[in-house]
C-alpha cells in the first residue's frame, strides 16, 4: 500500500500550488511523520516565492529537505511539527520538529527529527527554527553583564532575539521598529520598545534584523565607540548602501554577519546543530513567545496566503499553517 501526501510547491516565481506526492518506502531507521502544523518563515520564504534568490546563492540557500531547484519549481520550507506514525518504538506517537517543507506527511531519517518537550505545545513549536536562529545570533553577539543592546527590526527574527536577550541579567534590551503596533509584542516579550528616532544610543551591541538600508544605517548611529552591529538580515539580490564615512572609522565601529547555516564559532567546539535546536525548543516553554504567531490558515489555503504574504498584503510575524 502506497503512502501518499500533499505538498506545497512554488511552480514558478509568484505562483504556488498543492501537489499530490507518493512517499518513499521508509527504511530501517526512518520515521513517517504526519504534519500537525508548519510555519512560514516570512523573510526567506517570501524571497524564495518572489524568485529573489541570487543564482550565486542557490546552493547555500537550499533547505535540508528541499525538492526542486531555484527559482522553481521548488518545494521549500523548514518549520514543521508533526506526529510520528511509524518508526523506532521510542519515537512512535511523539511530537517532533523537523526542518521539512509544508507537506501533510513525509518520510525522513529518525536523526532528522527532534522530540518536542512536553512543556511546549505543537502550535508553538513551529517557532523552533526561528528561535534557533536567535540562539545562534546571541552566541555570536556574546553579550556581557550590563550591556546596552538594541534589536532593530521587530519581525520574527528580531523579536526572537529580543526574547532570548531579555533573559540576561542586568542587560538593557530595546526592540526598535518603525511600526508602532509592534510595541504590544515587545511588551508581551518583556522588553522595551522604541521607534527608530526615539531609540536609546550608546549601545554596546546592535542586532539588525529589519532588512532595510535605513535600519542598518540607524544601527551604526546607535553604537557606542567600538560597538558592534550584528547583521542578521539577508538581502537576497538587493544591493545595500551604507554610510561608512563620517564616524565609522574614528569610532572604530564593527559590522559583523551572523547566519544560522553554521553553529557560531563561539560554541562550535562544544555544541552541535542538534544541541542548538534542542536549546531552542527548551526556550519555547515560555508562553510569552506565542506573541510571535500573528496569523493562521489551513494548509489548503497556503497557495493564496503565500501570494498575499510575499506581496506585503498580509502583514504580521509567524504565519502558522494548520493541517486537518
Amino acid at each position: 500500500m502506497k503512502r501518499t501526501g500533499s505538498a506545497f510547491w512554488l511552480r514558478s516565481p509568484g505562483v504556488g500550488e498543492l501537489r499530490d506526492v507518493v512517499l518513499p518506502e521508509p527504511g530501517e531507521g526512518d520515521v513517517v511523520v504526519r504534519t500537525l502544523c508548519s510555519g512560514v518563515s516570512r523573510g526567506t520564504e517570501s524571497l524564495v516565492f518572489r524568485g529573489g534568490v541570487p543564482s550565486s546563492q542557490y546552493a547555500a540557500m537550499r533547505a535540508p529537505f528541499q525538492d526542486g531547484d531555484f527559482p522553481g519549481p521548488v518545494k521549500y520550507g523548514y518549520l514543521n511539527v508533526g506526529l510520528v506514525e511509524e518508526g523506532p518504538e521510542s519515537l512512535v506517537g511523539r511530537t517532533v520538529f523537523c526542518l521539512y517543507p509544508h507537506q501533510t506527511r513525509y518520510v525522513v531519517p529518525a536523526s532528522a527529527v527532534t522530540v518536542v518537550p512536553d512543556s511546549v505545545p505543537a502550535t508553538r513549536a513551529v517557532l523552533a527554527g526561528t528561535v534557533e536562529t536567535a540562539v545562534n545570533a546571541v552566541w555570536d553577539a556574546a553579550p556581557m553583564l550590563g550591556d546596552r543592546i538594541a534589536v532593530i527590526g521587530a519581525g520574527m527574527i528580531g523579536c526572537s532575539v529580543a526574547a532570548v536577550l531579555a533573559r540576561f541579567p542586568a542587560v538593557r534590551v530595546q526592540l526598535v521598529d518603525a511600526e508602532p503596533a509592534r510595541a504590544g509584542i515587545a511588551a508581551a516579550l518583556g522588553v522595551e520598545f522604541a521607534l527608530p528616532q526615539d531609540a536609546l544610543g550608546d549601545c554596546d551591541v546592535v542586532v539588525h534584523a529589519s532588512a532595510t538600508e535605513a535600519g542598518l544605517a540607524r544601527s551604526l548611529e546607535l553604537l557606542a565607540p567600538e560597538g558592534t552591529v550584528l547583521e542578521l538580515s539577508w538581502y537576497g539580490d538587493r544591493r545595500v548602501s551604507l554610510p561608512l564615512g563620517e564616524a565609522f572609522h574614528s569610532r572604530r565601529l564593527v559590522l559583523r554577519s551572523s547566519q544560522v547555516g553554521s553553529v557560531s564559532p563561539a560554541r562550535r567546539s562544544s555544541r552541535s546543530f542538534g544541541d542548538r535546536l534542542a536549546l531552542a525548543l527548551e526556550l519555547l516553554a515560555d508562553p510569552a513567545l506565542d506573541a510571535l504567531v500573528t496569523g493562521e490558515c489551513a494548509f489548503e489555503e497556503l497557495p493564496q496566503v503565500m501570494t498575499a504574504i510575499a506581496a506585503g498584503e498580509l502583514p504580521g510575524l509567524c504565519h502558522r499553517v494548520l493541517y486537518g
